[in-house]
């Protein structure tokens, strides 16, 4: 029932400065109490203006007057929020998963709870019904983790065999590798190139095998920067002087008598997968001694016993003949 007999509208109130009904102002969780709790006159006030929602209502709208009853969520839903004042009940559908267990669940125990209250004929039946599915599970849970092992046992040596395996056959490449590169070395002066037809070492019990009748006239005294230019003889000097073949002179020798120390030949021969210890050789005596010609690197490999090598230097042609003064081959040295 309200307080004012001009404003039949409980949700509002007499405004005597207006003359009219104004509305009541509201509240969310709260309710508008009938016209306010003023009169007509507009200054007696016989109530409060809003009151809280009672339980089992909610006013979750500040332009709302009234309080509304929550909601009960149906059957097969479950309460996610419980209703205030201020907002309603929030029902979400129930998981397959949580409705299916607690009905297996409920089967396995209620199963032996209606036994007993049963007649005592069905209580064995069923008993033996529920008894094996249990037993089954028992038997083929422990199972599973003894597999489980045995899996992950075989696994691992499994791995370790294969790391064996695979480590055994990096060792067994390598060394074949390294096997052939010495291989290779020792075929360098097997090449079909360098044994032709028609070859015959020098020597030089006759007195009249100089080195003067061997060279092409000029070729003796052409500077040593000649063997260089000339790829396709210095290609079968190295293959004849760089192999170290035990009993026989190589480069080594020739960087000796050419006053180059043990510790560079070393180096040299070190970097032999890149460059030739022999091409460094002449390079570093072309470099030292710009004067020196072909007749001395001849002289040298004589010196060496090294006439195959000299019979692949006499292969050098000029293109163009110098002048040449006559010189004897003592003068070289």
């Amino acid at each position: 029932m309200g307080h004012s007999t001009r404003c039949r509208d409980p949700k509002t109130h007499w405004d005597g400065s207006s003359g009219t009904c104004v509305r009541c102002s509201t509240l969310a969780g709260y309710y508008v109490t009938p016209n306010c709790g003023y009169d007509d006159d507009g200054f007696s006030r016989h109530d409060v203006p809003y009151r809280p929602c009672n339980d089992g209502t909610f006013n979750s709208d500040n332009n709302s007057a009234v309080c509304r009853p929550c909601t009960v969520c149906p059957s097969g839903q479950d309460v996610s929020s419980k209703c205030t004042t201020t907002t309603d009940t929030r029902c979400s559908p129930v998981p397959r998963a949580q409705t299916t267990s607690p009905t297996t669940s409920q089967g396995s125990t209620s199963t032996p709870t209606p036994t007993p209250t049963t007649t005592p004929t069905t209580t064995p039946t069923t008993t033996t019904t529920t008894t094996p599915t249990p037993t089954t599970t028992t038997t083929t849970v422990p199972l599973r983790p003894v597999a489980t092992g045995l899996d992950q046992t075989e696994t691992a040596l499994l791995a370790i065999g294969v790391s064996f395996l695979l480590l055994l056959a990096v060792c067994i490449i390598f060394i074949l590798r390294k096997k052939g590169r010495r291989n290779s070395t020792l075929r360098y002066n097997k090449r079909p190139s360098i044994v032709e037809e028609g070859f015959s070492p020098l020597f030089t019990a006759d007195g009249n095998n100089d080195l003067e009748q061997i060279f092409s006239p000029g070729v003796l005294s052409a500077p040593l920067q000649t063997v260089l230019d000339n790829l396709d003889v210095l290609e079968q000097l190295v293959i004849l002087l760089d192999p170290e073949t035990h009993g026989v002179k190589n480069t080594k020798h020739l960087a000796s008598r050419c006053s180059f120390s043990s510790s560079w030949v070393t180096y040299t021969y070190s970097m032999k997968e890149s460059k030739s210890p022999l091409k460094a050789v002449l390079e570093g005596v072309t470099t030292r001694h710009p004067d020196w010609t072909v007749g001395h690197l001849a002289k040298l490999l004589r010196l060496m016993e090294r006439n195959d090598a000299v019979t692949v230097l006499a292969k050098l042609r000029l293109t163009s003949m110098p002048t040449v003064q006559p010189t004897d081959l003592q003068n070289y040295f």
